[in-house]
């Protein structure tokens, strides 16, 4: 299993809930959604912000923290909801082999590497893909696709 990364207080106590608020108002800085999942063990809704990749007509969620609260719940549910201002959008999640993942991790290094490089273990969208490969278990990534009801 893939290690888990916290964020700092800084970031889990004012970052985190101003760009949730910014989202919940309409914005998305630098492309970020609410995403919205139930709890694995509570059921309870968790609230978290994240950077949908769009790559190849295809949308994901990656994990740049490792394996995350919200990646565990994404995997024990296989859905969630994806929300901007008033608009929500139900999705299914389908996890990533990890043979799969360096193209996704490349373009996702390439948008958003200046806040979440750090995670990445010195690897850039500039590395090889033996280095993608190399990360790729530590990182999971999730193809969304729209929920069908």
């Amino acid at each position: 299993m893939t290690r888990y990364q916290p964020p700092d207080v800084l970031t889990r106590y004012v970052l985190n809930p101003l760009l949730l608020l910014a989202v919940r108002l309409g914005a998305s800085p630098r492309g970020a959604h609410m995403l919205e999942v139930p709890g694995r063990k509570s059921g309870k809704l968790q609230r978290v912000p994240v950077n949908p990749l769009a790559l190849d007509g295809a949308r994901y969620l990656v994990a740049p923290r490792g394996n995350t609260q919200w990646a565990r719940n994404i995997r024990a549910a296989g859905a969630g909801t994806l929300r901007l201002g008033r608009h929500a959008e139900r999705f299914r999640a389908i996890e990533l082999d990890d043979a799969e993942k360096p193209p996704v991790l490349r373009a996702y290094l390439r948008n958003w590497s200046t806040e979440t490089g750090k995670f990445f273990d010195g690897v850039t969208h500039e590395s090889s893909v033996e280095e993608l490969q190399r990360i790729a278990g530590e990182h999971p990534v999730f193809r969304i696709e729209a929920a069908t009801e």
